[in-house]
């Protein structure tokens, strides 16, 4: 049977196609060349203010959005940048490090994109990101070997930036060693006059990329003294922390570095449910410096982490992407300052 087409009904509004860059271009009144460049935020041609603001309201106006597949086909590559999102719990200090990142990006014209990678790790991860042809991708952590940076440069990739405690064959590096996290947190403790030190290690699965760097700092940095150590396995529950605190006395410990200050506050808070006075018995640092250390009673000393820049990043891309065969860079770019406070 064959089927005749609907006519629409006398009044209805006829379907609305697509806006164009002809249709901005004719609404404020300027040839298509001035949109594109105003649209994608060409710097290499001047165009007047009034010009761009007319051509913007023409856009808004219209509901048109650049199409990014055709304009990546006209620059010969996208602009995207990916980063792969964190399989593990991130903080605070990582939320914001991401946020101002991806704000300096847009200012340089690039998306960032966060990708899902779950159940995928190193090269095989290198494959999933390369699908999507991205122009840069920025990879957290350690996994990524120098395989997977070449699938992703012949997908197009002009940058790949770890940040991490090694560097990557062809890749730009962000050297980020949380063993100068423990090294500060236990020579502070050693300096306040404490001998018998723990270093609490998370049970949490993918945290040991941090914990173990740590646990190895404090260990630099009282080797050769009259110090111990002593790794604390320690889960984030309540009833974990209560375990560890009854038996405290028995492990005999004057000081406690806690990994970060989350789990700084739950042990504080078991010590002294348990009767162990803090600072008194035992001195406690954690990490990160969050808001809450410092409403907790005895208010909480931390290490303070300073991660790079987000506009720092962002135009180390962007340098990386106008010049794809430029050789790699590294910097190192965690730095740790202790803020002592009541609990040490």
């Amino acid at each position: 049977m064959v089927q005749i087409p609907k006519t629409p009904a006398p009044g209805a509004p006829a379907p609305r196609s697509v806006p164009t860059s002809a249709d901005v271009a004719r609404l404020a009144g300027v040839s298509r060349a001035t949109v594109s460049y105003v649209l994608n935020n060409t710097s290499a041609v001047r165009i007047s203010e009034p010009t761009r603001r007319r051509v913007h309201e023409a856009a808004k106006e219209l509901g048109y959005v650049p199409h990014a597949a055709a304009r990546s086909l006209r620059a010969g590559h996208s602009r995207l940048v990916l980063m792969p999102a964190p399989t593990i719990p991130v903080g605070r200090l990582y939320g914001q490090f991401i946020n101002e990142l991806q704000w300096a990006l847009s200012r340089l014209d690039y998306t960032v994109v966060q990708h899902g990678s779950v159940g995928l790790h190193g090269d095989e991860a290198a494959r999933a990101w390369a699908e999507l042809r991205p122009v840069a991708v920025l990879v957290p952590g350690a996994g990524l070997g120098p395989k997977g940076v070449a699938v992703l440069k012949r997908s197009g990739a002009r940058a790949v930036v770890t940040l991490g405690p090694e560097t990557v064959d062809g890749a730009h590096a962000l050297l980020m060693d949380h063993e100068v996290v423990g090294h500060r947190a236990g020579r502070h403790l050693y300096e306040r006059g404490r001998r018998r030190i723990g270093v609490v290690v998370p049970e949490e699965t993918g945290l040991e990329a941090f914990s173990q760097p740590r646990l190895a700092g404090v260990r630099a940095a009282l080797r050769g003294t009259d110090a111990t150590v002593t790794d604390l396995p320690l889960a984030y529950t309540e009833e974990a922390g209560a375990r560890l605190a009854a038996r405290w006395r028995e492990l005999g410990l004057d000081a406690v570095f806690a990994y970060n200050d989350e789990y700084a506050m739950l042990l504080t808070r078991a010590l002294l449910d348990q009767g162990i006075g803090v600072p008194g018995e035992t001195a406690v640092i954690g990490a990160d410096d969050l808001m809450l250390g410092r409403l907790l009673r005895p208010r909480l000393s931390t290490v303070r982490l300073e991660l790079p820049s987000g506009r720092d990043l962002a135009e180390l891309v962007d340098r990386a992407v106008r010049n794809p065969a430029a050789a790699p860079e590294t910097h190192k770019v965690l730095e740790a300052t202790v803020v002592h406070r009541e609990s040490s």
